[in-house]
């Protein structure tokens, strides 16, 4: 079977990403459509959590997200961040990205490598803190499992939904081949295509978790990412529309 259209359920990229090389080259069609999006609570939500913003010495970062919508509720709440709270961010561009928001010199702020439990080391040298860690709805099992295990003070708070974006203008029929990037993607799938069935439509997955969605959802997985062999998606999409159209 030759591709010629894929929808990729994301944003779409600039104008050098490699999809549009891969385009090119190969002569096929790629579209981009956000399957799912951000929504922030507001401040009544945040209250019937009982969190309460004063009470905490500690932030702990995972995404730009968890930042934009903790500003964003501070702001709401007429809480002025503390210039002596200490900020842990899961990597070094999510701390940087805090530079929107504070100004980051002479702040407290610490990063990790890139997985979450790379930020141990940090919870053991800063133990005595009361650490507030904003979230989406939806978090990773390995997340709850390092703060469990790290032996501090910890609160998570529920500052943002991912919620299934309204893809009813699309005709999914039109793709021969779908690629998603989280179960929330695969989520949006079946909540605005309910009637979707596979048949020769193939489907790529990043991640583990959005290949367990996936399979799931009674879908067939024929593209995974990432591997040794192709650690990006674009990579790994190339080598297969390759493959296929030998």
């Amino acid at each position: 079977m030759r591709i010629k259209s894929i929808l990729v359920s994301q944003p779409a990229p600039s104008e050098s990403s490699p999809y549009l090389e891969i385009a090119k080259k190969e002569k096929i069609k790629i579209d981009f459509r956000p399957f799912i999006h951000v929504e922030g609570v507001d401040n009544k939500e945040l209250r019937t959590q009982k969190i309460d913003l004063t009470q905490y010495t500690g932030i702990i970062f995972t995404s730009k997200n968890a930042i934009d919508h903790y500003f964003r509720l501070a702001e709401e709440l007429r809480f002025a961040v503390p210039d002596t709270m200490r900020y842990i961010c899961q990597s070094e561009a999510i701390a940087n990205y805090l530079q929107k928001h504070i100004v980051y010199r002479k702040r407290k702020i610490s990063f990790g490598e890139k997985n979450f439990a790379d930020l141990l080391p940090l919870f053991k040298k800063f133990p005595s803190e009361k650490y507030l860690l904003p979230s989406s709805d939806v978090i990773s099992p390995d997340i709850v499992k390092t703060m469990d295990s790290s032996n501090v003070e910890w609160t998570r708070a529920i500052m943002y939904r991912t919620v299934c974006s309204d893809l009813t203008d699309i005709n999914i029929a039109d793709y021969d081949m779908l690629i998603f990037f989280s179960p929330q993607g695969i989520k949006s799938l079946q909540q605005n295509f309910p009637d979707f069935k596979q048949d020769d439509t193939k489907i790529g997955v990043f991640g583990p978790t959005t290949s367990a969605a996936a399979e799931e959802a009674g879908l067939k997985v024929d593209l995974m990412a990432p591997t040794k062999e192709t650690p990006s998606m674009t990579m790994a999409l190339e080598k297969y529309i390759k493959s296929l159209h030998k």
